[in-house]
């Protein structure tokens, strides 16, 4: 009963910091217009990120206050961490979303977002080896700095490793924010799968799942104003950190990795296989176009309803998937994603192709 409370809490706060930021967004012209590859005929308010980070200062606050984080495996750094890091990609979307910066420039609140949890101490130490074992990525330990004594070390591996999983997850929901509701329904989906991957008997992490369960409240509160049509967008600081806060989740619930890629498998090779063909035509792998799977499937006659809701079941599919597969059978569920994305992306080329002829 405690678990659908904070669910519930999580997402009546949402609805109502995403009606006062839409306010704002409105008051203060900070619109996305349509045109170009968005598929709206007319501006819709961001500044989501913001309205996201409020609900999930406010949830946090509340489950502080009555005991219920930080817990053994969350600690109260983590905490802080992880607001500051909301924070830094709030602020940052929301300057993209007003003032539309540069691709570098973007990526300065991301990179400092995932350095703001390294330094509390979030990261990957080891990963779990789906054929037994674990693999140790703490052994390469240095001294960075010594302040009052103290020793500041860098675990090399971990910390090089945690860098690149946050940035991957992060810029994967990213590049997948192009229909509406789509990546916001993912990372309820995400959220909602690891709460329940961390009651398990065997992980016993219930503050992991407490955390995960308010994400998850916190996203599904906005989507009730982000499914199609949407009455205001993510903008960059939401889509940036949805895949933030699930590779967070992943991290803090024991390297739960495996679980993150198969929710997420799908618009994670899209967006390897989209960075790769732009960079094979010399094009830059930050830049907008509608080579992403999901502007494929819609230009090839699907309705956008459709798109998303074939998203949100496989997610959910390979999800569940998780809570019932042991370790070696979730690597070959990864290769059935990464398989069923080629097939499907096979298809919608050919579709798109036929009505281009018509």
């Amino acid at each position: 009963m405690t678990f659908f409370i904070i669910f519930i809490g999580a997402f009546g706060l949402s609805i109502l910091t995403t009606v006062f930021v839409r306010g704002l967004a409105r008051h203060f012209g900070v619109l996305a217009e349509p045109g170009g590859r968005r598929l709206h005929k007319k501006a819709v308010p961001l500044l989501g990120g913001v309205a996201l980070f409020i609900a999930l200062v406010l949830i946090v606050v509340v489950l502080t206050s009555f005991g219920w984080l930080p817990g053994s495996h969350i600690k109260a750094k983590y905490l802080v961490g992880i607001i500051a890091a909301a924070g830094l990609l709030s602020f940052g979307g929301a300057l993209d979303d007003r003032y539309e910066l540069k691709p570098w420039q973007q990526f300065i609140w991301p990179f400092l977002a995932v350095l703001a949890v390294i330094v509390v101490g979030i990261g990957v130490n080891y990963i779990t080896n789906p054929f037994g074992g674990l693999i140790e990525l703490n052994k390469y330990i240095m001294t960075a700095v010594w302040i009052d004594g103290i020793p500041y070390k860098l675990t090399i591996l971990a910390d090089i490793f945690t860098l690149a999983w946050l940035m991957t997850m992060t810029y994967t929901t990213k590049f997948l924010d192009g229909l509406d509701g789509l990546v916001v329904g993912l990372t309820v989906i995400g959220g909602l799968v690891i709460a329940a991957v961390s009651l398990m008997r065997e992980v016993a992490q219930p503050d992991t799942a407490i955390l995960a369960l308010a994400i998850a409240g916190v996203f599904a509160g906005f989507l009730v104003f982000n499914i199609y049509p949407a009455r205001i967008f993510l903008g960059e600081g939401g889509s940036t950190l949805a895949g933030f806060l699930l590779g967070i989740l992943a991290i803090i619930s024991g390297g739960k990795i495996a679980t993150t890629l198969l929710v997420l498998g799908l618009p994670l090779f899209d967006a390897a296989i989209v960075i790769i063909r732009r960079l094979v035509r010399g094009k830059s792998p930050f830049g907008g176009d509608r080579s992403h799977l999901h502007f494929l499937l819609v230009d090839s006659g699907l309705p956008q309803r459709s798109v998303v809701l074939l998203y949100w079941f496989l997610a959910a599919l390979f999800g569940i998937s998780t809570l019932i597969l042991p370790g070696p059978q979730k690597v070959t569920a990864i290769g059935v994603a990464l398989s069923l994305l080629l097939v499907i992306l096979a298809g919608a080329l050919i579709m798109q192709k036929r009505n281009s002829i018509k």
